[in-house]
């Protein structure tokens, strides 16, 4: 009898300890600090409209290059990216303009979301006397941009050369759409605290 119950004793023990030393290891996992203003160029999965979405609808992207901290590579470009709608207005029958904000609140690393804060995008659509809509530079610009970001300004132009393709923010009758595909800028408005590179996880 007091053979089984050391038996049950020492299981409870190694049991004990294998639960709690993924914890410890998840504790002890460096992260690296992501500064304020650091851009990040995302490409939308899913498309937004003002006639359809909520304000605080969810939104998921991808990132379309890699985030990089003093030469090294945080998140690859392709991991998920998520965000909502801070704004989402539609225009009435008579006055108004429709009006989306869109924000960044999460990025994927390891399988795991880490909450981020950026600036947000917003686009305004025309009134019934003018049109005002802040859009994400195309062509040469778009290059650079993904150049600046990149830090391969050679590279940003080859890209704008055939960035025409891109889709872009669009308005249809009184709605704003920002349609898949469409590539957006935002930078982090706060430090973002993420995992350091490195280990056996996958990205």
């Amino acid at each position: 009898m007091r053979v089984n119950r050391s038996a049950a004793a020492l299981l409870t023990l190694l049991w004990s300890l294998y639960a709690v030393a993924p914890r410890e290891a998840m504790s002890q996992q460096k992260s690296v600090t992501v500064p304020a203003g650091t851009q990040i160029l995302v490409r939308m999965l899913d498309s937004v409209d003002s006639s359809k979405n909520p304000r605080g609808s969810r939104f998921t992207a991808t990132l379309e290059t890699n985030l990089v901290v003093d030469g090294e590579v945080i998140v690859p470009a392709g991991n998920t990216v998520y965000g909502r709608l801070a704004t989402a207005e539609q225009a009435g029958r008579m006055a108004g303009s429709s009006e989306l904000t869109l924000e960044l609140t999460d990025i994927v690393v390891h399988g795991t979301a880490y909450p981020i804060f950026s600036t947000d995008y917003q686009v305004k659509g025309s009134s019934s006397t003018k049109r005002s809509a802040k859009r994400l530079l195309g062509g040469a610009g778009l290059g650079a941009i993904i150049g600046g970001i990149a830090g391969n300004a050679g590279m940003g132009a080859a890209i704008g050369a055939t960035a025409g393709g891109v889709a872009s923010v669009a308005q249809k009758g009184q709605a704003i759409q920002v349609p898949s595909e469409t590539l957006l800028q935002f930078r982090l408005n706060q430090p973002a605290s993420l995992p350091a590179p490195g280990g056996n996880s996958a990205y």
